[in-house]
């Protein structure tokens, strides 16, 4: 029984938390799984699935999205099912209507088979691989972020209580590194991820609950090569595999891009086909970071100031781009400046040999998808979550600038000309352009890439032989569990 579940393919289960950032890895994940000759069940809730790009014709066999109907939150707005869909004070409404969702998971995982696809998905899943939520716990974000949060015994030990305890390295890192700290805006936002939210749960605690409770194993978006010494660390702090799963960079320049509406960006498209080589600064601070009114402001007066050509994805969904832009904007900067709202196809962008740079939040999918797959310098500008561990891993390998703050987290346009400056004018540019090329020559490297996957379903799959050998109920062996009380249950199988 050992031999064939080592040689039998599995049926996983991959169910993402509701924000693009998080739906494009794992969709990315699932296909390379896929085309390993494994099965895969998406899952995911109606409108976002619609919206990420269809399943490949060559992998529909073996690839399936399943859709859940999100649960009416009050106050969350109607139709919202994603972190693209609401301001960032809603969001831990939306984890609450998230975590509705676990009954009607917990029925899904239940089933056998998946009717419409006889024969491939007619098994209850090997694996199930999310975000917060047992048995593989896939992280979209860097390593480096899980080594500042820490375990919780860690955190219990060394309890972190003031802002200054945010800005500090984490204790329980054994040796110096200039890279793991927060400065202090970003550390008062720090803080508050160790407090209860509209959710009523800390978004500590969700990973926390999950790591003691249920988690067999922890899967980074990330490698040895993008994030050195981390690993080794993570597996010694959680006591617990934790495993690359490589960066996933998209097999295709479009694959990384979310369907949307092309026509507002076909007119930036072809100015940006005129426009000479590397001379162009892309613009994107992601859907998730807390920019406000004063932000779009400095930044737009910083564009202004540099004098560099931009195109500038401007994600505004309250408000209509213009009505923040300042007066004239967009009359002075014509010809060399493009302002597209809304929706933009960013790895087309970034990919387009008229992008020199890119200005970004510094969020780890634009990270991956700029740096490690393009290799663009970066002109950095963080706001929350791991943003600032990546900036400062980023300037401490020779790839970016970042853009100065005050304490409060507030910039001025001048800033913003000087960062641009320095990356696309100044001679410090050429430095870090070759620099970014070199580490995406290291880092990028496909193949290195698709065997990490390898890797990890190598590990699956030994660990699907151990659940054969150890896994018993009544009187008999299976795969998996039959309903969520074994789910919890199997668990606490020691491999």
């Amino acid at each position: 029984m050992a031999e064939a579940a080592s040689s039998s393919p599995l049926h996983i289960v991959v169910f993402p938390w509701l924000a693009f950032g998080h739906m494009i890895p794992f969709l990315e994940l699932s296909k390379r799984l896929a085309r390993r000759g494994h099965a895969v069940t998406f899952v995911s809730t109606p409108r976002n699935a619609a919206r990420l790009r269809a399943v490949p014709p060559e992998l529909s066999v073996r690839l399936r999205v399943v859709t859940l109907d999100l649960p009416v939150v009050e106050g969350l707005p109607e139709g919202a099912e994603s972190t693209a869909d609401v301001s960032p004070e809603k969001v831990p409404l939306l984890k609450a209507a998230f975590d509705g969702l676990a009954a009607p998971f917990s029925a899904l995982v239940g089933e056998r088979g998946g009717g419409e696809a006889d024969g491939v998905f007619d098994r209850k899943p090997g694996w199930i691989i999310l975000d917060l939520i047992p048995c593989a716990m896939f992280l979209i974000l860097p390593a480096a972020l899980l080594a500042y949060i820490g375990p919780k015994h860690e955190n219990e030990a060394h309890p972190r209580r003031t802002t200054e305890d945010f800005m500090a390295q984490p204790p329980w890192i054994p040796f110096p590194t200039t890279t793991i700290f927060h400065l202090r805006h970003e550390a008062m936002s720090r803080a508050s991820e160790f407090q209860p939210n509209a959710s009523g749960v800390a978004d500590a605690d969700r990973l926390w609950q999950v790591h003691h409770n249920s988690c067999r194993l922890i899967v980074h978006r990330s490698c040895p090569e993008a994030e050195p010494w981390l690993f080794p660390l993570l597996s010694n702090l959680f006591s617990k595999p934790v495993v690359p799963a490589g960066l996933l960079l998209p097999t295709d320049i479009a694959a990384g891009d979310v369907t949307g509406d092309d026509e507002p960006f076909e007119a930036a498209a072809r100015w940006l086909d005129r426009q000479p080589r590397r001379s162009v600064a892309y613009v994107a601070l992601g859907t998730e970071a807390p920019v406000t009114a004063a932000h779009i402001v400095e930044l737009a007066r910083g564009l202004e100031l540099s004098g560099v050509r931009f195109l500038w994805a401007l994600r505004t969904p309250a408000i209509a781009a213009g009505e923040l832009l300042p007066d004239g904007f967009e009359r002075r900067v014509a010809g060399r400046g493009v302002v597209v709202p809304g929706w933009v196809p960013q790895v087309r962008v970034l990919g387009h040999a008229a992008v020199g740079a890119f200005v970004t939040h510094c969020g780890w999918g634009s990270t991956v998808e700029s740096l490690f797959m393009f290799g663009l310098p970066l002109v950095m500008l963080p706001f929350v979550f791991d943003q600032g561990l990546n900036a400062r891993a980023m300037a401490a390998r020779g790839v970016g600038v970042e853009v100065a703050r005050d304490d409060d987290g507030s910039f001025s346009g001048e800033d913003v000309a000087a960062a641009v400056r320095r990356v696309m004018v100044d001679e410090e540019g050429e430095e870090l352009a070759r620099n970014a090329q070199e580490l995406q020559r290291v880092v990028g490297d496909r193949a290195r890439d698709e065997q990490y996957v390898d890797e990890l379903l190598e590990y699956l799959q030994r660990c699907n032989v151990a659940f054969w050998r150890l896994a018993k109920w009544g009187n008999s062996l299976h795969l998996a569990p039959s309903g969520p009380s074994e789910m919890r249950d199997i668990t606490r199988v020691t491999l």
